[in-house]
Formats: structure tokens, C-alpha cells, sequence
């Protein structure tokens, strides 16, 4: 739909600009660890943007059992020789205020899209969900040099108006200079106000629908694992194809759309690659 494609690049080049503090991308290359003399004012220096784009199957909504082939652009901008131990294409965009180096914490956003009955047939009957987004804080760990934690914690504005926070553990290693593999679980909990809007069906829709009527509460979402294998392919590019599995747990797998048209089962697969653009200010 073309009003979801607009949403969905205007989305991404507004999470794009608070991400200007994180090296999001997978390299640091020795010759632009060394910045070059800044000015007087925060932005001066070295800095990059990367531009690319990623495809990836998906379900066609939160609890489906048919998936459809997406694409979405990718926008990153931060400071060269910014080196993060560790990002995965799991996280959202972020703007850290504290990074102690095995420490790291700040704001988090994610652009969140709509859902009506032109996505599935088994969405007939049910109301409409609207775009919008997720804002919060994140914070994530190193307890060993090969092994990240991290939390996100946001609050739904426009889409919904329930809390939502993820936990990932990732262990990764590098196997080339140049290539990165890396996994771990995943666990997601939510508020009674988020499983309402997504999986909750009321007397209405249920006569509109034919599905069982369901008033969640809150609780766990879903547990899951997922991992990524990155390649610096060139100075300039970076490619990386991952994977995701969760499976519903709680409110998500007790509502009927799930269990009478949909599954617990959810998956992800996806590649990505990105051209990063080194400039000075």
C-alpha cells in the first residue's frame, strides 16, 4: 500500500537522526579510528552515513502462519572511530548518553506499522491498528568480550498505548577479520493494553469475525533465538543475511485469531547490505 511505503521510508529516516552517536555497522577501519582536530562545536569531526536497504519474509501480521516478502531502507549516521563492540540488526535505533565501554545505556525508538483486513483474510472482522511508534531506553552489558546483553524498554505512541520491553543475550565471535557470526535467546513481555490492541477480540469483532472473544492481560509475549552472519565485503560495503524464531507465549497464544487462524510459531529471514559514505565537519 503506498500510504504504508511512505510511512515506512518517512519512519526510517526519523530514527535515522538520533542514531548519530552509535557505529551501528559492523567494521572499524584503522584509518578512520584516528579523527580528524574537531572545531568548537559537538559535530565537528569525522563522521559517516550508510545507506542500503534489507528484504526480508516475514509474517504477514503479529500471530500469522503466512508470510510475504518485505523491504525496508537503511539509514545510519555516527561519529567514525566510534568502534561498538557488538550490534545486532535485532536492535532498534538508538541514542546512547552513557558508554563506560562495557557499559551502555540511553534512548531507543521503533517505528511500529499498521494492520487492517487488506493484510490477511484473517483479519476480517477485526479493527484496524494505526502506525506509529515506540520510544523509550535501552541498556546493554558486556560481561565478556564475546557476550552482550541488552534491554529495551519502550512505550507505544499512536500504534498503541501499552509497554513493551525486549531482553537478548548475544554471544559472538569474528572467524575472519572480515566476517562476524553471532546468537542468542530473545524474551519479550508486554502490558495488558498491547496484547488488547494485537490480539484481544471483542463482542463485536467476534460476531464481525467468527473468532472467540478475548480480553487479554499482560504478561510474556514470546521466546525466541535469532543470529546473524556479517561480512565486511569491502572497505565500503557491509553485507549480512540473519534469522529470528520465536514462538508466542501467554496472552500472544491464547488469543484466538492465534490459535484458530494464525500460529506460534513466528519467523524471520532476512539479508541486508549497506555503502557507507565517510565525510568531515
Amino acid at each position: 500500500m503506498s500510504v504504508r511505503l511512505i510511512g515506512a521510508l518517512a519512519g526510517a529516516v526519523f530514527f535515522a537522526f538520533p542514531a548519530i552517536v552509535l557505529a551501528d555497522e559492523y567494521y572499524s577501519d584503522p584509518e578512520t579510528t584516528t579523527s580528524s582536530p574537531r572545531g568548537d562545536h559537538w559535530w565537528s569531526g569525522d563522521w559517516y552515513l550508510t545507506l542500503g536497504a534489507k528484504g526480508f519474509v516475514a509474517p504477514r501480521y503479529d500471530g500469522a502462519s503466512d508470510y510475504r516478502l518485505l523491504a525496508a531502507p537503511v539509514i545510519s549516521l555516527g561519529r567514525a572511530g566510534k568502534s561498538e563492540k557488538f550490534s545486532s540488526l535485532n536492535d532498534n535505533a538508538s541514542f546512547g548518553f552513557i558508554d563506560t565501554g562495557v557499559f551502555r545505556a540511553g534512548l531507543t525508538g521503533k517505528l511500529v506499522s499498521g494492520r487492517d483486513d487488506d493484510d490477511s483474510r484473517d483479519l476480517k472482522g477485526l479493527h484496524d491498528t494505526d502506525w506509529g511508534v515506540e520510544v523509550g531506553g535501552f541498556a546493554e552489558f558486556y560481561p565478556t568480550d564475546n557476550v552482550r546483553g541488552r534491554v529495551e524498554v519502550r512505550r507505544g505512541i499512536g500504534a498503541h498505548d501499552g509497554v513493551v520491553a525486549d531482553f537478548a543475550v548475544d554471544a559472538f565471535t569474528d572467524i575472519t577479520p572480515t566476517v562476524r557470526v553471532s546468537a542468542g535467546p530473545r524474551a519479550t513481555v508486554a502490558t495488558k493494553d498491547y496484547f488488547r490492541e494485537y490480539y484481544g477480540v471483542n463482542p463485536a469483532e467476534s460476531a464481525a469475525s467468527g473468532l472467540k472473544e478475548y480480553r487479554p492481560g499482560g504478561g510474556l509475549k514470546s521466546l525466541g533465538i535469532g543470529g546473524q552472519i556479517t561480512w565486511k565485503t569491502t572497505d565500503k560495503i557491509t553485507t549480512s543475511a540473519y534469522a529470528e524464531y520465536s514462538r508466542l507465549m501467554g496472552p500472544a497464544a491464547d488469543s484466538s485469531l492465534v490459535k484458530e487462524r494464525g500460529s506460534a510459531n513466528q519467523a524471520t529471514f532476512g539479508l541486508q547490505a549497506t555503502y557507507r559514505f565517510d565525510f568531515s565537519l
